[in-house]
């Protein structure tokens, strides 16, 4: 838990997290206001004590608020129990922490932490801006949205009233990225030589085993392949079982590296020629501002399919290419990636669609909506 610096008042408290595409776009947010010239210590972070924030969040620079308690299951179970008594102990630490800080204004990011401080400064009478990742909201940021002054949403149509479109926050170091500059510089630090066409497959921090099962399907038909590498981060969930490649590779032809987790994925955006991975908010949005190609699995059941449609504002623009969960094999991945890798030219017409629905300014228009909505209280 973070201290509060006595000669700073809060400006503005950002709650939620518990994974990355919740928390990062937050982080963004945070940074662009240091940017607008507010105080780092102005800025202070609600969170999950079982969130990755405990540790990012310090590690940017901020100070850090972590509840207590978990989510609330979308079924009937007993440790639904439990997780109510720890949102109600966690409501009555948000009341107490909005009365104490008073900051100006709430940024509500989604995710368990979320509910309580969106609780919290209804009754404090704080303004709350919400901001959502998907092109379908999620539902501690609709029932938010009721209250908020302005929602700021990362596409046209989400359903949530007074929404203004900003596009989704991304990081800066993804922001930094310039494919055609960064190419042979990224290439060399991942060890991938400049002749391959790379494929990354990047499914989360766990990892998803129906990708990976497919990619791994997959490599019977490429094996020969003297011209492609592909990067596999399988995650934490599947990397003792799959670590190891599924068959022996010719050492003239497929490069087929594993990892458990990717730590620079600015590296990965600079040096890929295209991506498999889930369709969750932060990974369209950052396809979107390196313009990179995409092979996109939504998560099957996710809270009202909202990764469908995140992938359909991709390929809609003839961006990436959508593959439903259920049809996901082996045979799929190479049937439609292999036109790809005989037609580099579609590669880079897909590439350039992306980069057509960027919006690198994202983080910095829910800044200014932050301090507008700041000011007219």
């Amino acid at each position: 838990m973070g201290r509060r610096s006595e000669e700073t008042p809060t400006f503005a408290l950002i709650a939620g997290g518990g994974t990355a595409g919740h928390l990062l776009p937050g982080l963004a947010v945070a940074r662009a206001l240091v940017a607008a010239g507010k105080p780092s210590s102005s800025i202070h972070f609600v969170g999950s004590e079982r969130g990755l924030e405990t540790t990012v969040v310090p590690d940017a620079g901020f100070t850090l608020t972590a509840l207590p308690g978990r989510g609330i299951q979308r079924r009937l179970t007993l440790e639904n129990i439990s997780a109510i008594i720890g949102l109600l102990r966690a409501v009555f630490a948000s009341i107490r922490l909005v009365r104490r800080r008073r900051p100006r204004v709430v940024l509500i990011v989604g995710g368990y932490a979320s509910v309580s401080c969106a609780v919290a400064a209804i009754i404090w009478r704080v303004p709350i801006v919400v901001a959502e990742q998907n092109a379908v909201a999620g539902a501690v940021n609709r029932l938010a949205g009721r209250f908020a002054k302005v929602c700021a949403v990362a596409f046209p149509g989400t359903d949530l009233p007074r929404s203004v479109v900003t596009g989704n926050p991304v990081r800066a170091e993804v922001l930094a990225v310039d494919r055609q500059r960064d190419r042979a510089s990224a290439r060399s630090a991942l060890g991938i030589p400049v002749d391959r066409t790379l494929i990354a497959v990047v499914a989360g921090s766990l990892g998803a085993r129906s990708v990976n099962g497919a990619v791994r399907e997959a490599l019977a038909s490429w094996a020969d392949r003297g011209d492609l590498a592909i990067r596999h981060v399988i995650g934490r969930r599947d990397w003792e079982i799959m670590k190891d490649p599924p068959i022996a590779l010719p050492s003239d032809g497929l490069l087929y590296e594993t990892i458990e987790y990717e730590q620079r994925m600015d590296l990965v955006y600079a040096a890929a020629d295209l991506l498999i991975g889930r369709a969750g908010g932060t990974t369209v949005a950052e396809l979107a501002e390196v313009g990179l190609p995409g092979v996109l699995v939504p998560l099957p059941g996710a809270p009202r399919d909202h990764q469908s449609a995140n992938a359909r504002a991709l390929v809609g623009a003839g961006a990436a290419i959508r593959i439903p969960n259920a049809e996901l094999d082996g045979a799929r991945l190479v049937r439609e990636i292999q036109p790809l890798l005989d037609n580099p030219a579609t590669l880079d017409a897909m590439a350039q669609a992306a980069g057509r629905l960027a919006r690198p300014d994202a983080a910095a228009r829910v800044a200014e909506l932050l301090q507008q909505e700041s000011l007219d209280e």
